[in-house]
């Protein structure tokens, strides 16, 4: 049993044999009254991140005594390792910073279903500190139809701004994208955004501090991650797919074709990738070993 501890803003090590495992498996003992999302909060990881290792568990009245398992433990994407790399399907941001051998790791809220964050591959176009936000016709029209209440044409930075005390704006589309933060105590690792990418305030806080105008951002959906690692262990990471509506199935046939490769480059243990599959607890799990 470990206690909670801050790895994020110290950075993981980058693994210098060509491993793509990285961080630390973590528990968590249940106390009395406690709450997932107070839970999420000490380690710094998304909300549906920590139930999907935990199938099953109450959200909102988990068992006390009940060992939480905290997924802090991760294989990086199949993608380069620089700048900012956001993974849709594990809610999560990664940033590589330039000249050194780590990777720092971030909890997101990314857009909902109707909204969906697009895949891309941009750069920091500006660095905003304490932004103003200019909803939509669509968002002032949703928020009316939540609130009963008018949203201001313009929302000028404090307390009542949803998009916090610092901004990212994305070179892409018609810079509508931002990577910003939040004045609100939930939606950190959940689908909940209008398509803009929603971290922590200390988060962001600490993000804006470390890069520069310019710098590259990739967007990514990489639901299934895999990796032979050195010491001979096949490994399967499994998040659950992005749907673009709640009846879509498109994701399938990406799953069937990323399984059918791997398995016919590796030796593996069938039952247990399947498993992994269907359970998308979205932890490395050992899928066969050497």
């Amino acid at each position: 049993m470990l206690n909670p501890v801050a790895v994020q803003a110290e950075g993981y090590p980058l693994p210098q044999d060509g491993s793509r495992l990285i961080g630390i498996q973590q528990e968590y003992k249940v106390q009395q009254g406690d709450t997932l999302n107070a839970i999420t909060k000490l380690y710094n990881v998304g909300l549906i991140a920590l139930m999907e290792a935990n199938p099953g568990v109450d959200p909102f009245l988990p068992t006390p005594g009940k060992i939480l398992q905290i997924p802090n433990r991760m294989l990086l994407p199949d993608v380069s390792h620089k700048g900012i790399v956001i993974n849709l399907p594990e809610l999560r941001l990664y940033y590589f910073p330039k000249g050194k051998q780590e990777v720092h790791i971030f909890p997101i809220g990314i857009g909902r279903i109707g909204r969906s964050t697009p895949t891309m591959e941009t750069t920091v176009r500006m660095k905003i500190k304490h932004p103003s936000w200019t909803p939509t016709t669509q968002s002032r029209a949703e928020h009316f139809q939540a609130t009963g209440k008018h949203l201001p044409s313009v929302v000028k930075a404090g307390k009542d701004n949803p998009l916090g005390d610092y901004a990212l704006q994305l070179a892409y589309g018609n810079y509508e994208y931002l990577i910003h933060g939040t004045n609100k105590d939930f939606g950190i690792g959940m689908r909940v955004s209008a398509g803009c990418i929603r971290l922590n305030p200390d988060d962001i806080s600490w993000l804006f501090q470390q890069v520069s105008t310019n710098e590259s951002v990739r967007i990514i959906n990489q639901p299934i991650k895999i990796a032979s690692e050195p010491n001979g262990q096949k490994m399967l990471e499994v998040h659950s797919p992005i749907s673009r509506s709640d009846d879509d199935t498109e994701f399938s046939l990406y799953w069937t074709k990323e399984v059918i490769k791997f398995n016919n480059q590796e030796v593996v243990d069938n039952d247990e990738m399947t498993e992994a599959l269907l359970l998308h607890q979205g932890i490395p799990v050992v899928i066969e070993s050497e």
